[in-house]
């Protein structure tokens, strides 16, 4: 039996420089991932660096490209604002001028139906004067036959 337990120790020695290879191993392992880790940092470090400072240069670019095209737009719209301007300044004078037409038209025509009402109204005012005249001696007349007057 005491064959078995040598064996046994022998085996747990062998057991204990294994682990103790394996620890070291590890421990090695652990450092060259810390160094590789620091390393691929200090890459990603340099490479967003790169691409913000490329970032900044391409947006300060974009910036300058539409601030000139702004400045041509404006300057097309203030163009085609001043043409819209005079185009509708030459239509409201057209149409002044054919409403004004229209109205001095409409007023020579409401003048002559004017003439003509009071014509026809004057004529109408004499009928009725002499009507109620003619009436009004009638009336008179009747009463001075009824009343013994006459």
């Amino acid at each position: 039996m005491e064959a078995r337990i040598a064996r046994l120790e022998s085996d747990v020695t062998h057991l204990r420089s294994d682990v103790a290879e394996i620890k070291v191993d590890v421990r090695a392992l652990r450092d060259r991932m810390d160094t590789r880790i620091d390393h691929l940092e200090s890459k990603l470090d340099t490479f967003e660096s790169k691409v913000d400072s490329k970032l900044d240069t391409f947006e300060s670019k974009v910036d300058a490209r539409f601030a000139s095209l702004e400045s041509k737009f404006d300057a097309k719209f203030a163009g085609l604002d001043s043409r819209f301007d005079t185009k509708l300044t030459g239509l409201d004078s057209k149409f002044d001028a054919k409403f004004d037409a229209f109205g001095s038209k409409i007023d020579a025509r409401f003048d002559g139906l004017a003439s003509r009402f009071d014509a026809k109204f004057d004529r109408a005012i004499v009928w009725m004067i002499s009507l109620y005249v003619g009436l009004a001696t009638a009336m008179f007349g009747a009463m001075a036959s009824g009343f013994g007057w006459l």
